[in-house]
Formats: C-alpha cells, sequence, structure tokens
C-alpha cells in the first residue's frame, strides 16, 4: 500500500479501532491515474500510495473513523477481516510516524 522514502516503527498494530484521524495543516496529498503521493510539507517526509493505499487514504478522508474505514474495506475488498484490520492499522501506523495523519 505504501511506498515510503524512510522506515518507520509499527506503533499500534495490534491497537483498538476506535480511534478517528485527523489531517494535519500541512500536509497535502495528490491523485494521478489512481495513484497518489502524500505529503508533509513541514518535514519534507513524503509517501506513494499504489491504487489500494490511495482508496484506504479517500476511505480515512470520508470517514474519519477507523472502525468506519475498516467496515468500508470489508465491502470493498475481498480478504479476511483480521487481514484488512491489520493492514489498515499498519497503513495508518506508518503514516502517524512520520506525521501524515494524526490519530486521536
Amino acid at each position: 500500500m505504501v511506498d515510503e522514502t524512510r522506515a518507520a516503527p509499527v506503533l499500534m498494530a495490534g491497537g483498538p479501532l476506535d480511534r478517528s484521524l485527523r489531517l494535519p495543516k500541512d500536509v497535502i496529498f495528490r491523485e494521478l491515474d489512481g495513484e497518489a503521493v502524500v505529503l508533509n510539507l513541514e518535514s519534507g517526509i513524503y509517501f506513494g500510495l499504489d491504487a489500494v493505499g490511495t482508496r484506504v487514504w479517500r476511505l480515512c478522508e470520508e470517514l474519519g473513523s477507523l472502525q468506519a474505514v475498516w467496515e468500508a474495506m470489508q465491502r470493498e475488498f475481498d480478504a479476511p477481516r483480521e487481514t484488512l484490520r491489520s493492514d489498515l492499522l499498519a497503513f495508518v501506523d506508518e503514516l502517524s510516524a512520520h506525521g501524515l495523519v494524526a490519530v486521536q
């Protein structure tokens, strides 16, 4: 899902889904042909997202709640629930570790 510029530790991969996401004001998202780039203007850190990562980003942006994003992913992706859950949390961990999303 993520093509990162620097390695990030996994912080909450086993954590709960009862959290919400907020996009920091200094983060921009640009999509082109189903793929995207997320850039933190303050730090210069950016991630390239493939089509799946771009869709999950859009769900995070639209829904805000990790629980709601996970439920939407279950409807959209053909994968086991627990795989989707751990992938979502790992995705958010990486973005959060680099200041690209704020988990509340």
